[in-house]
């Protein structure tokens, strides 16, 4: 099945191209079935890139899903067109009266700020404290986990002397969970942040579970049940050229950068890297949204009754 995204999003030919499934408002419309609602909460700067990304990701499972782009109320995109924001955005304060069956919080290039200091932080808050209402599961990814980890765990990111930086390998530490179902014990997926998050933090907190992890880079997914959320630190949802546009960009500027590691073949940054994570990826996302599919009220004023 397929997911539903308005026909003149940029994302809708470039998913239709690559094979992914898309339908138009007006051909789901024709269809009597409930649609899972899926909203992405996008902060980062360039938000044509990353809501295709995760387009793909959640449009490649067998279901029909409605995509909601969400922004912060008083944040204003200084990377993407306002007709472009004002065509296929909502704000936060737009749509939270609803319910969606599951919500992506993006990383956010801000991770060098404490937390207080984010201008959007206090709306950010109103976010988190939203999902448990109003949102069956949720899905933070890089800054949106450690945020999500801060804020109902106080768990705070640790700044890194060097920027982790390339493809690392990371081993599965639970493998009876569902969301890593099909996935091998040893993978490998792109890591960019300057920040981390202590395992002895997560080791001392009996109500999160670590589910991937690296030696290098520390913990990578955390499940946290009693918030219905998992944390992702590192970047599954990447494109093939991600990390090479980040450091062409860093190059450009003079900015300090180290080549990615283990991303280009022999570390040449004039050869074209190669994706390893890409399958892994799938697995990810479509294992989330089969959870959700799985537990969450066909009655969408459900969500949130029972919430703890």
């Amino acid at each position: 099945m397929p997911i539903k995204i308005p026909s003149k999003l940029p994302a809708f030919d470039v998913l239709k191209s690559e094979g992914v499934s898309v339908m138009s408002n007006k051909d789901a419309q024709r269809q009597d079935i409930r649609p899972l609602q899926i909203a992405l909460l996008n902060l980062m700067p360039k938000k044509i890139q990353t809501e295709t990304q995760f387009a793909r990701l959640i449009g490649a499972t067998p279901l029909q899903i409605e995509f909601t782009l969400i922004q912060m109320t008083e944040h204003t995109s200084k990377n993407t067109s306002a007709d472009h924001m004002d065509a296929f955005y909502a704000t936060f304060q737009e749509v939270k009266s609803r319910k969606f069956d599951g919500l992506i919080i993006t990383g956010a290039p801000i991770e060098h700020l404490p937390f207080g200091d984010v201008t959007y932080w206090d709306e950010m808050k109103e976010v988190m404290e939203w999902t448990q209402t109003n949102v069956h599961s949720t899905f933070g990814v890089c800054w949106g986990a450690m945020a999500m980890i801060y804020h109902f765990h106080n768990i705070d990111k640790q700044m890194l002397d060097a920027k982790a930086f390339g493809c690392f390998r990371h081993t599965i530490t639970d493998k009876s969970s569902p969301f890593l179902r099909g996935f091998s014990d040893d993978i490998v997926m792109p890591v960019s942040r300057w920040t981390e998050i202590d395992p002895a933090d997560i080791s001392a907190n009996d109500r999160l579970r670590t589910l991937i992890s690296s030696p290098e880079t520390g913990p990578c997914l955390i499940e946290d049940p009693d918030h219905r959320a998992i944390y992702v630190f590192n970047h599954f949802e990447y494109d093939d050229g991600t990390l090479k546009e980040e450091y062409d960009r860093d190059v450009a500027s003079n900015t300090p950068i180290n080549i990615p590691m283990n991303y280009y073949p022999d570390d040449d940054p004039s050869r074209e890297p190669t994706n390893r994570w890409r399958s892994h990826a799938h697995l990810l996302y479509g294992n989330w949204i089969n959870e959700i599919y799985q537990s969450t009220p066909y009655d969408l004023n459900k969500i949130g009754v029972d919430a703890g």
